[in-house]
């Protein structure tokens, strides 16, 4: 393996901010983890992370230990029963790429997530979400690379522990596993996923004679191309921050003075609370400061409009869950690691 040292990785982050890397490797096998860590127990860093496609990440700064970029690639069905398909992919294989592959083999599923951008790697870690499915619906297990005991395992859904954004991979005590792959399980009876509300609208207006996999596949494109800017074109890493869960009291409080507030019921009598409603009733849809801004067509996005820093884009989201906060007294948490 090539161990690079003051590597650049504005290139490698969506937000397009320049940082660097005091040390840096491509992964593109199991055999390379194994030839990093070696590496790292006869010369010790000072820390490590794994980067995939970069879009969810904001660096403030340089990045003073070793940046693994994730390149293990491959796809393979390697199971098919009567009902399912479980396919397993590389963590280096481009998320969106790999939902086009799959739909080209005739397998659903995923296609409520298609366009999110990232690798297969990174979607377990964050759980990833959108138009009513997670990835940890299809998810039947993850291999991950165990960088201190030089072990490969097998983690299922259970031991992931999956929740909304969230899964054992984002505790620091976890940071030793490294994802290699996931296996997913994917029922041949196709059921759409239609109940958001956005998606059935789109839906309804393209007057599909039979709907298949493919346009539910191609409604969430369109939808996601019309509200959300182009990384390669405006610097990006997607939604900012979760939708914030609030008890019931605060919730009837703050419907008393909001009724229009976008709200989803959740079990325990909790509620989940649009961010972008909050953001955008707090008075920041189209918000700018110099070359970082909120996006006018979906105030949970954050922009670097040209040269702004990883600190520039971290003020501005400070202002904006300060403005949320007083407006609200409900506090906004990044869904972007911020390193």
């Amino acid at each position: 393996m090539e161990f690079l040292k003051d590597a650049d990785l504005r290139k490698l982050n969506t937000f397009g901010v320049n940082a660097r890397a005091a040390y840096f490797a491509e992964v593109k096998s199991i055999d390379d983890l194994i030839a990093v860590r070696e590496e790292m127990l006869k010369n010790p860093v000072e820390s490590f992370m794994v980067l995939g496609g970069g879009s969810n990440v904001l660096f403030k700064e340089d990045y003073p230990g070793l940046v693994l970029r994730m390149m293990i690639p491959g796809m393979d069905i390697f199971h098919e029963d009567a009902d399912s398909y479980v396919v397993k992919a590389g963590a280096g294989e481009v998320w969106h790429s790999f939902i086009v592959r799959l739909l080209d083999a005739g397998i659903a599923g995923l296609e409520n997530l298609a366009l999110i951008p990232g690798t297969v790697g990174a979607a377990p870690i964050q759980n990833i979400g959108a138009y009513g499915a997670e990835a940890a619906e299809r998810i039947e297990s993850v291999e991950v690379f165990d960088i201190n005991s030089g072990e490969i395992r097998e983690l299922t859904t259970e031991e992931c522990d999956f929740g909304y954004r969230s899964s054992i991979f984002k505790k620091k005590e976890n940071h030793h596993l490294i994802i290699t792959g996931v296996t997913f399980r994917f029922p041949k009876k196709w059921q759409p996923n239609i109940g958001y509300k956005a998606l059935a609208e789109e839906i309804e207006i393209n007057r599909f004679p039979e709907l298949r996999p493919e346009d539910v596949f191609s409604c969430v494109v369109a939808l996601r191309r019309r509200k959300l800017p182009d990384p390669s074109k405006v610097g990006n890493a997607g939604s900012f921050f979760k939708n914030p869960t609030v008890e019931r009291d605060l919730f009837s409080k703050l419907l008393r003075t909001n009724p229009s507030v976008v709200s989803y019921p959740l079990a325990g009598g909790k509620y989940k609370l649009s961010a972008a409603w909050l953001i955008e009733q707090a008075g920041l849809r189209g918000y700018r400061m110099g070359d970082v801004g909120v996006w006018e067509k979906q105030p949970l996005v954050l922009v670097n409009y040209g040269h702004a820093t990883g600190e520039d884009i971290y003020a501005l989201a400070q202002d904006v869950r300060l403005r949320v906060k007083n407006c609200f007294s409900i506090k906004l948490e990044p869904e972007v690691n911020i390193i």
